[in-house]
């Protein structure tokens, strides 16, 4: 029996992407080649889609050439790149790879919120200089007894929460749009009293419309010229402008970045920026976990295959979470 045609935005490590072909008769929509051309080539008959690669957003003119989509299974937690109404509207289901990664992004916030206080990457190139032979090393800031605050408390937010009770701080509180029970810590419904209130302010809320520039030029303000802004989110939900406007002038103390808005060439500004501590958005990027996320991208598209509930379909697509084998 022929294996189903399944279009792929992109690479899956290397136990996923063989399993991918066993089962699948895979069509690579990705660079060398241009990622419409072969949608349109394959795209009529095909009832499966992998996500979360290069070749850009699934949009809803690409989903047009897909008339006989019926699953798309992302390769992240993220899936603001997919045009979800369309997909809901279309019945067409969705599934991200949830929980596996939380772990992972929570221990890089909490290295790059490290690296950013202490300065670490900047320390690194001081001694590699040969600096250290002629002067002493720079003092930096410290984490102990600061207020930490954190934008967003899903399955990351409470991972990271989780790390930092490990270390002096004078507060851990967070701001959502409504409380999350059972924390322990302190809910601010206000995101700009927060970022008042906190020395350091870490976001970690999913992309997409509703998050769309939620830290403005306030948030970032009122975080002030002593201030830490970590994010490990997207970086759509910034106003990127503004943030590099502040750390260039002072008005913002440090940030550490793992996402950017124009990405993989983020805004040239920043790699002037000595206050500024930047990662190529690699945040769940291990070995180990990457696997994690591929075997359950894998197995999300197996279940649908032979008519079974997905593992982790998004909270938009849940009424559809059976296959048709």
């Amino acid at each position: 029996m022929t294996n189903p045609a399944l279009i792929s935005f992109g690479l899956l490590p290397p136990q996923a992407e063989v399993a991918l072909q066993t089962h699948f008769t895979v069509h690579r929509a990705y660079a060398p080649d241009n990622p419409d051309e072969v949608i349109a080539r394959i795209g009529a008959s095909c009832r499966f889609a992998m996500a979360g690669g290069a070749a850009g957003p699934l949009t809803a003119a690409r989903l047009a050439l897909l008339p006989a989509l019926e699953i798309v299974a992302n390769f992240g937690v993220g899936y603001d790149a997919i045009d979800v109404a369309t997909c809901v509207d279309r019945g067409i289901m969705i599934t991200n790879t949830p929980s596996v990664l939380d772990d992972e992004v929570a221990d890089t916030t909490i290295g790059l919120l490290l690296a950013t206080i202490r300065r670490f990457p900047m320390l690194d190139r001081f001694i590699r200089s040969g600096a250290w032979a002629n002067t002493k090393a720079p003092w930096t800031a410290t984490l102990v007894g600061k207020r930490v605050g954190i934008v967003g408390m899903g399955r990351i937010g409470q991972a990271i929460a989780r790390r930092l009770s490990g270390f002096t701080l004078a507060e851990v509180a967070y701001h959502t749009r409504r409380p999350v029970a059972g924390l322990g810590i302190r809910h601010q419904p206000d995101l700009v009293s927060l970022a008042r209130e906190v020395d350091v302010l870490i976001v970690i809320v999913p992309g997409g419309p509703e998050t769309n520039g939620l830290i403005t030029r306030e948030v970032l303000e009122a975080l002030g010229p002593t201030g830490c802004f970590i994010n490990v989110a997207r970086g759509s939900v910034v106003d990127e402008p503004a943030l590099l406007e502040l750390l260039q002038t002072g008005k913002l103390g440090m940030a550490g970045l793992d996402v950017f808005l124009n990405e993989p060439r983020p805004d040239p500004r920043f790699f002037e920026i000595e206050n500024a501590v930047l990662l190529p958005h690699v945040g769940s990027a291990t070995h180990e976990t990457r696997e994690r996320m591929g075997a359950l991208v894998i197995e999300n598209l197996l279940a649908w295959k032979d008519g079974r509930p997905v593992l982790t379909p998004v909270p938009e697509t849940p009424q559809s979470s059976i296959g048709a084998a």
